[in-house]
């Protein structure tokens, strides 16, 4: 059975990512890519959809132990889990070295004091679970370029090759080996995946790679320009994002995970392992804030792969290395998180009109020139390019923000990040950076700010509101003043604040993006409730702040940093009644406003201690 979601730590190379529970199972693995079939699904279904658990010995009645400690080592994404047993202490270290050949995931187990019987249980299922590999052990009469003794699992076009040093042995379609760990012993264990048709991958070296993976991570950390307060908390969402950046390419995935719920036992399950423009356009922002150019620059360099010369096409995600296709499919074998069906992989929202895209990739853009990003001249044809197609269709409704499912409708926000669009163009070309009909675009700005003044406004409330003539309220307009649409000292700007304080609030001062309509279908399209949306309540922060309520803004944000998991770790959501994280994990969305509100209560000297 999977954890609770926070009870996982995430490892990574770049490339892909594991979730390891504190018992010891890696409960979630895809291979070789962030969006590829999992080899351990476990997370959304049973041990029978694939897992690699490594601890103490137990029995089937008492289960494994959840691990009496963990961390991870220094500023890095390397996890050691310990257990103390009456036997004695033992210590598994858990990392993905970066990528240089076959992906490998490594455990090493060390023995701290006494000894402690261990067992490590590896059961592969491609295919998300569908699929049983013929797993067997590869001699040199099966190939001669092969190793004697190592285990291969092998499925169509995957193979996964598993290394140890101590005996293994098969049963009930699982790898085991049973051994004991003395004080001052290091046994590891490998697997690394290769395609099927080619030669095995060569011997792993874990000890070296470990080596390596610490310095990559020491040298990474390095680079970061933040050292306020917080910093602790930045470094470890900085770690994060990074690890969720598809290395070939600069793409950044949401999450690494697919239909983890958004409301347990519901169907607000999606697909996550994707590059949405708006998360990756803030996920920029904020490196860029932090010293990390070069990812910044890939990021630019994938974005332009992406769009290509079809800016008129712009599609609001697209996969990690820049695919447009992403088909969403409902896989029916697995009985989802906690029962959350269906379980989703691909997204049907790939093609749907959200107008803020526009904004946030216009303003990322314009970010990147104003950090002295060296000038690429296609950055800004396309930023030219993007302001026509607005020009034409800024007055059409969209699925805003969140992606609803139900009818197209004018929403606040997007029209907002419109005016952001243009705004932000008419500052490249009023620095000289570029052409274009800069009167024409001055006086549509004007006329995109006049009518959400107008239309998105309610005078009565004294609030903007959800969208045109409505009459609910939305927790995405909290952005209105971090944007620069209206100055933080407007009274509509503190009148929207406060309304969404009292309506889109729960318990502990946490907001939702919206209000849902529990069991039947609301603004989005879909029924069911969700829990307070992370990234909005620490856009509430900010703008307490922004108004100079920074005590305020201080609290929320420690009550905030509280709810992350004990590795530093966000979810999409908080469930108040539950007291739990959910959603996909972990979620960019989450920790790139943490770091946000991190520089801006920095700036302020809104901390405490």
């Amino acid at each position: 059975m999977a954890g609770r979601i926070e009870d996982y730590a995430l490892i990574g190379d770049m490339q892909t990512a594991a979730l390891v529970c504190r018992d010891g199972t890696a409960d979630w693995l895809c291979l070789p890519r962030f969006d590829s079939p999992a080899v351990f699904a476990g997370l959304l279904g049973t041990d029978d959809h694939g897992f690699w658990r490594v601890g103490p010995a137990h029995t089937p009645q008492t289960g494994p132990p959840a691990a009496t400690r963990r961390r991870y080592r220094g500023d890095s994404l390397v996890l050691e889990s310990e257990w103390d047993t009456d036997r004695g202490t033992v210590r598994v270290i858990d990392f993905m070295p970066p990528r240089d050949g076959a992906p490998q995931l490594i455990r090493i187990v060390e023995g701290v004091s006494g000894r402690v019987p261990m067992r490590s249980a590896l059961r592969m299922r491609f295919s998300y679970g569908w699929v049983v590999p013929w797993v067997h052990k590869v001699d040199s009469s099966d190939a001669d370029d092969a190793p004697e003794g190592r285990t291969v699992a092998v499925a169509g076009p995957d193979s996964v090759w598993f290394d140890t040093d101590v005996p293994t042995y098969g049963e009930d379609l699982t790898t085991y080996a049973d051994f004991t760990v003395a004080e001052g012993d290091r046994i590891a264990f490998t697997i690394s995946w290769e395609p099927s048709h080619k030669p095995a991958p060569p011997l792993p070296d874990p000890e070296g790679s470990l080596t390596a993976t610490e310095d990559f991570w020491r040298e990474w950390v390095a680079q970061c320009t933040y050292h306020g307060p917080y910093r602790d908390a930045v470094i470890r969402s900085l770690i994060t994002l990074k690890a969720l950046t598809y290395g070939p390419t600069g793409g950044i995935v949401a999450a690494p995970t697919t239909s983890l719920p958004e409301d347990i036992g519901g169907v607000r399950n999606w697909d996550y392992r994707f590059t949405w423009l708006r998360d990756a356009a803030i996920t920029l922002s904020s490196l860029l804030r932090t010293g990390y150019r070069e990812e910044a620059r890939a990021w630019r360099e994938w974005l332009l792969r992406a769009v290509a010369g079809d800016p008129e096409n712009l599609q609001i995600m697209y996969g990690i290395a820049g695919e447009r296709e992403l088909g969403e499919q409902d896989l029916t074998w697995l009985p989802g998180y906690e029962n959350s069906t269906p379980v989703r992989v691909g997204n049907g929202a790939a093609h749907q009109l959200q107008l803020d895209v526009y904004g946030e990739v216009s303003e990322a853009l314009h970010l990147a020139h104003m950090t002295g990003l060296a000038r690429n001249d296609y950055a800004s044809l396309l930023q030219l390019k993007l302001i026509h197609y607005l020009e034409e269709h800024w007055q059409e409704p969209d699925e805003g923000i969140w992606e609803v499912r139900g009818p197209r409708r004018h929403f606040t926000h997007s029209k907002v990040m419109a005016w952001v669009a243009v705004d932000r163009t008419i500052k490249l070309i009023e620095s000289g950076e570029a052409d274009g009909p800069l009167e024409r675009w001055r006086e549509l700005r004007e006329d995109i700010h006049r009518e959400v003044c107008e239309k998105g406004y309610d005078p009565d409330r004294n609030t903007f509101t959800q969208s045109y003539g409505s009459k609910e309220l939305d927790s995405s307009l909290l952005l209105i003043p971090q944007v620069g649409f209206l100055p933080p000292d407007d009274k509509r700007v503190i009148g929207t604040i406060e309304a969404i304080q009292k309506e889109l609030t729960v318990e502990g001062g946490f907001v939702v993006r919206y209000p849902t309509e529990g069991g039947d279908e609301g603004v989005d399209g879909l029924p069911g409730d969700e829990g307070a949306f992370l990234a909005c309540s620490f856009w509430l922060a900010d703008d307490l702040a922004m108004i100079g309520r920074v005590d305020e803004a201080r609290q929320l944000f420690e009550k905030l940093l509280s709810l992350r998991n004990d590795l530093g770790l966000l979810a999409e959501e908080w469930d108040p009644r539950l007291q739990r994280q959910v959603g996909n994990f972990p979620q960019a969305f989450s920790h790139v406003p943490l770091i946000d509100t991190a520089l801006r209560l920095t700036a302020s000297g809104a901390y405490g201690g």
